[in-house]
């Protein structure tokens, strides 16, 4: 028996605790004793079942894309492992201590909405609707086991090499609640999937989602761009001309990035926590790391959620940022997008009314 597995069936009696509190939980939910809201205002749910790594991130820097030449999109986050409490809405530093380091990100790259982070969503959304100028859709990042708010469109994430229905209850496996909660979801995204996705594999992933006639399902993949430095300018380097690499990353699952990088270098990966706080230790770490390395043709790699957190430490450093994206396979793009688009249009619209007529 392996070192896991010993571990795994040490920890099945307080997965059996923490499933009957999930269990309790949503009963309450079920018979209404515990009461969900839907605010008076079109929110647009992005979450997950397990414990992160699914590419909520890139879906919630889709969906800002998508939405915000249109109409006024807010972000609402929980800000994981900030230093701040309570409702914190971004003045414009992109502070990841404030806001958190995926919040921090997508304030940085959009810096015409409105990121705010809370642990209450519900408080949340109230603070960002009596703003002088509010947002007409708010986008709930990691907001799936959060039940007191009742999104517009719900949207469950799972990951195409770590899907939902092959994971186990917390903390024998990574799932934060029971398989049967994809029942909430209105869209599941299988993410992180291949370039090129096999017609059978999908098939198959299909009638393993289990899903309900109303739901709808898409397939997507990570789209790399051209690097860049740590204050977002193209660098203008052909990764071609790049013998080595050195890639640092604090994230949970780090294999695309590097699966990407090696078609063209030889990968060093230096490997950190998920939402790591960087340190000038880590710094000095990293260079001696990257002065280990043989040749000239060499350079240091980073995700752009690690390089909101090491920006100012990496001074002297040829760090340079990978940029990602969400992309669709087939014509799930299209599709995707005029689902979004037009329930958010019919949504709004109909709360108009609903406020003409109170």
């Amino acid at each position: 028996m392996s070192f896991r597995t010993t571990i795994s069936w040490l920890l099945l009696p307080l997965s059996m605790w923490y499933a009957v509190g999930v269990l309790v939980r949503n009963f309450l939910y079920a018979i209404g004793l515990k009461r969900q809201e839907a605010p008076h205002i079109t929110t647009i749910g992005v979450g997950n079942l397990s414990t992160g790594g699914s590419g909520k991130t890139p879906t919630a820097d889709y969906l800002i894309d998508l939405l915000s030449p249109t109409y006024r999109v807010a972000l609402l986050s929980r800000g994981y492992k900030r230093h701040s409490k309570g409702f914190v809405l971004d003045d414009g530093r992109h502070n990841p201590a404030q806001l958190g380091d995926e919040p921090a990100m997508l304030a940085s790259k959009h810096p015409d909405i409105q990121v705010a982070v809370c642990a209450n969503r519900m408080e949340g959304v109230q603070h960002l609707m009596e703003l002088e100028q509010g947002p007409e859709v708010i986008i709930l990042d990691d907001v799936y086991q959060h039940r007191k708010i009742k999104p517009s469109i719900n949207i469950l994430l799972t990951e195409y090499h770590h899907p939902f229905y092959r994971d186990k209850i917390l903390p024998y496996g990574n799932l934060r609640e029971f398989r049967s909660a994809r029942q909430r979801a209105s869209i599941v995204i299988v993410t992180k999937c291949p370039p090129h996705l096999n017609p059978i594999d999908k098939h198959n992933i299909i009638a393993d989602l289990r899903l309900l006639n109303f739901q709808k399902v898409f397939f997507s993949y990570l789209r790399y761009g051209t690097l860049k430095t740590l204050d977002g300018v193209d660098a203008g380097i052909d990764l071609q001309d790049v013998e080595h690499l050195l890639v640092v990353t604090g994230i949970a699952h780090p294999e695309p990035m590097l699966r990407e990088l090696r078609r063209t270098s030889k990968v060093h990966h230096l490997a950190y926590p998920d939402h790591y706080n960087y340190s000038r230790r880590d710094m000095a770490r990293i260079q001696a790391a990257f002065d280990s390395i043989p040749g000239e043709k060499k350079l240091i790699v980073t995700t752009e959620k690690d390089a909101i957190r090491m920006k100012s430490l990496a001074e002297g450093l040829p760090i340079y940022v990978l940029p990602v994206s969400m992309a669709f396979h087939d014509t799930n793009e299209m599709d995707f997008d005029k689902i979004i688009e037009s329930t958010v249009r019919e949504n709004i619209s109909f709360l108009s009314k609903l406020s003409i007529w109170s």
